[in-house]
């Protein structure tokens, strides 16, 4: 079943109240959900938080979605420039997208498992990745292949929707070793046509199993609008196929975000089962840093999004609360920046490995085809640059 979430806004500053539209099944007993299921811009009013004890936000969370998120940005940026000098093969930037990623992220405890796409940075933040170890993965560099097991983090995905049936596979497991660990998987908009992500979400909803499917709806799988992958209006209805809640929120509001994921997170680890969440946010960058999204789309599309960033929108709900100013938020930039900084110059400053890894953890033994491929990675010239 489909829970939406929306705020009514009423007249006057603070407000916003927030309405269930349906009040029935597991997810129906969480207060103070706020978001919007509408997709663009110009609806999804800026909701705020009430001051009433209901739903006013937990001041240390509040704080630390803010921080995360302006960690996750300043990472996004420092890539972007990397890759641009030619220090990173490749980035996909996940500006826009911050609220839903460290939102839900946040949601998981340190004994939980996170199953990202090649885009979820602030989600492997929320997880406390290490941010060279982040970067390493897009220099091509083998010290960034491996799972780290204090943070849980599974490495990226990049072919399209695989990550959705692992995490269904590895939810499986975990319930069948009595582990109380929950599973969460983010996939796209276009991902959604693939057929693993729909083997995934079956198999989970037929085993009940203990993971939570992220579905951050960006409205574009590369230059292919959402309008012209599915022709349903929302893509968490879906979740009624598979017998498990569907959840829309609003994926530029990293409170509503943050309480949806924890309720789908405590009802998984209690038995509940899955629930599939979509957040609804839009992809205001580029796919990946090969592509020219002015190719297929206007800037007049994305610039109402970039006034609904979800970075503005959470500075200003703090602003609000009395409990960020100015010069806090200089210094929290500035400290993101550099932290930033200093995991780009560690990653591109790592050795470069000997191309011989390449032919590591393949086969058992090595054949003859592989003595011959070895011995041609040897001669290759070796420039010493790490760039």
């Amino acid at each position: 079943m489909r829970r939406n979430y929306r705020y009514r806004r009423d007249s006057g500053p603070n407000r916003a109240t927030c309405r269930m539209l349906v009040l029935s099944g597991p997810m129906a007993t969480m207060e103070g959900a706020r978001g919007a299921s509408r997709t663009s811009a110009g609806e999804q009013s800026r909701a705020r938080r009430s001051s009433s004890p209901k739903t006013s936000p937990d001041r240390e969370l509040a704080l630390r979605l803010y921080r995360q998120m302006v960690l996750t940005r300043a990472f996004d940026e420092r890539a972007l420039s990397l890759q641009r000098q030619g220090r990173l093969g490749l980035f996909p930037p996940c500006q826009g997208q911050e609220a839903a990623q460290v939102g839900a992220g946040l949601a998981l405890e340190e004994r939980d498992w996170l199953f990202p796409t090649y885009r979820d940075h602030g989600a492997q933040i929320a997880k406390e990745m290490d941010l060279e170890a982040m970067l390493l993965v897009w220099r091509g560099h083998p010290d960034g292949g491996y799972i780290p097991e204090p943070h849980r983090v599974v490495n990226v995905n990049v072919p399209i929707g695989t990550q959705v049936p692992q995490a269904a596979g590895f939810a499986y497991a975990l319930k069948a070793r009595g582990e109380q660990a929950v599973v969460m998987t983010f996939f796209g908009d276009g991902a959604s046509s693939q057929g693993d992500v729909h083997e995934g979400m079956n198999f989970a909803g037929v085993f009940k199993l203990p993971v939570v499917f992220v579905c951050v709806n960006n409205q574009w799988a590369i230059s292919v609008p959402v309008t012209s992958q599915t022709a349903a209006t929302n893509l968490a209805d879906r979740a009624r196929g598979y017998g498990f809640d569907g959840v829309i929120v609003d994926g530029n509001d990293a409170l509503a975000v943050y309480e949806v994921a924890r309720g789908a997170v405590e009802k998984a680890r209690a038995g509940g089962g899955p629930t599939l969440i979509e957040a609804k946010t839009y992809r205001v960058g580029q796919h990946a840093t090969a592509d020219d999204p002015a190719r297929y789309r206007t800037s007049d599309v994305v610039e109402p999004w970039l006034e609904r960033d979800p970075i503005k929108i959470h500075r200003a709900v703090l602003a609000e609360q009395g409990w960020w100013n100015d010069e806090q938020d200089a210094a929290l930039l500035a400290e993101a920046r550099e932290l930033a900084a200093r995991a780009g110059e560690a990653a591109t400053s790592r050795p470069i490995p000997d191309p011989g890894v390449l032919l590591e953890h393949v086969y058992g033994n090595d054949s003859q085809t592989q003595a011959r491929h070895r011995r041609a990675l040897a001669a290759l010239p070796r420039t010493g640059s790490r760039h």
